[in-house]
């Protein structure tokens, strides 16, 4: 907050910042999405739905799962929410009680931790070791569980490192997990965004066992450039999914009627402009890599998916004056004009953390300046 509260008085003050912060795909929404959301307003689609999505959406949903995941639900099992952020929100307030704990891998996205602290969880960090890629071995998985673990949370590939599980690590978690008697949440928002060949079978297709006490979350915003419209969903139980969608009835209703027949033809109508986006993700990803082992002192574990790069920034902190990650993101802000994100809300001050969701020639000015910052020291 402090980050983005000093970006706009920066450009209040009529100073150019390049933004490195955004998590969100710099592409505009398809066209066939946008007019089926304008059909939706011709036909005057734009009163209120069921509470968990209309029958069109729900129905996208369970078709999704099945042609990408290999997954099979009803669609009792699903429910559309306001966002991806939403439905995570409501499976934690479905499932947790007072004192329950929350693994989280860690590095881990920000709001999984308070998310758990208001359904009353107790969020219990898992270091994934940079070593390792940022990915928790079966080993320290099954060490970290205990007699009060109630949630597992597992989200690759992952913000804010990339790092992704390969399918003989699936397994190896898989195993562990059969054995432990909880839930896991499946965050799967940036499956789709993946460099490394052919996207390895969902976890719930490895190991079918799970899919009684596991829930699936994901989200249109990132597939398809579509973070302002505002829908994500769930898949899972019957019995977690009608209580998500009490819980929804009480707090939001149903998401935006327009949004959700834009949604259904974003999960139903071609999916041929994935491939383009994520081939164009994945060269700004090796531009960037090359222009983080050009400056000496920082380091990065390439990642596999998403569109960050987590840097281990340690090595000029002594050089920069920074305290931390936070600190340097803050005085690379103010030196460079450069706006990126510190890693301590990610459960890893040593590192800051920066998004490739913007042009070739927004990442080559931005690095340009902090070289140049550097250079000034």
């Amino acid at each position: 907050m402090a980050m983005t509260a000093r970006v706009l008085e920066l450009r209040q003050q009529g100073r150019e910042i390049i933004g490195f912060a955004a998590g969100e795909p710099d592409f505009d929404t398809w066209p066939h999405v946008c007019e089926a959301a304008h059909e939706a307003i011709r036909r005057g689609d734009f009163r209120y739905t069921a509470v968990g999505g209309t029958p069109e959406l729900k129905n996208a949903i369970v078709t999704k799962l099945l042609r990408d995941n290999n997954l099979t639900y009803g669609v009792r099992e699903v429910i559309a929410t306001c966002g991806g952020k939403h439905a995570l929100y409501n499976a934690m307030q479905a499932i947790l009680n007072e004192g329950d704990e929350v693994l989280i891998p860690a590095p881990f996205w920000v709001s999984y931790a308070d998310m758990a602290i208001l359904a009353g969880g107790v969020p219990k960090p898992v270091p994934a070791r940079e070593e390792r890629g940022f990915k928790l071995s079966a080993a320290e998985l099954e060490a970290a569980i205990g007699p009060r673990t109630r949630l597992i949370i597992l989200n690759s590939p992952s913000n804010p490192t990339g790092a992704a599980y390969d399918e003989a690590e699936l397994r190896e978690l898989a195993a562990v997990l059969r054995r432990y008697e909880g839930w896991i949440l499946s965050d799967d928002v940036y499956e789709m965004i993946y460099y490394e060949g052919q996207r390895p079978p969902h976890l719930l297709a490895i190991e079918p066992s799970l899919r009684e006490r596991t829930v699936v979350v994901n989200s249109v915003s990132k597939t398809y450039a579509m973070t302002g419209w505002r829908i994500g969903y769930a898949a899972g139980p019957a019995e977690l999914i009608a209580a998500m969608t009490t819980i929804q009835g009480q707090q939001t209703s149903n998401p935006t009627a327009i949004a959700q027949a834009a949604a259904a033809a974003a999960l139903c109508g071609p999916q041929d402009r994935i491939a383009p986006m994520v081939e164009e993700f994945r060269r700004r990803r090796d531009y960037v890599c090359e222009r983080i082992e050009a400056i000496e002192g920082l380091s990065a574990v390439r990642p596999a998916g998403a569109f960050y790069v987590f840097v281990n920034a340690r090595g000029i902190f002594e050089r920069t004056g920074a305290r931390d990650g936070a600190d340097l993101a803050m005085k690379i802000l103010e030196g460079a004009g450069v706006g990126l994100v510190g890693g301590n809300d990610f459960g890893s001050p040593d590192h800051v953390r920066i998004s490739y969701a913007t042009s070739m020639e927004q990442l080559e000015r931005g690095f340009d300046a902090i070289e140049r910052w550097l250079a000034s020291l």
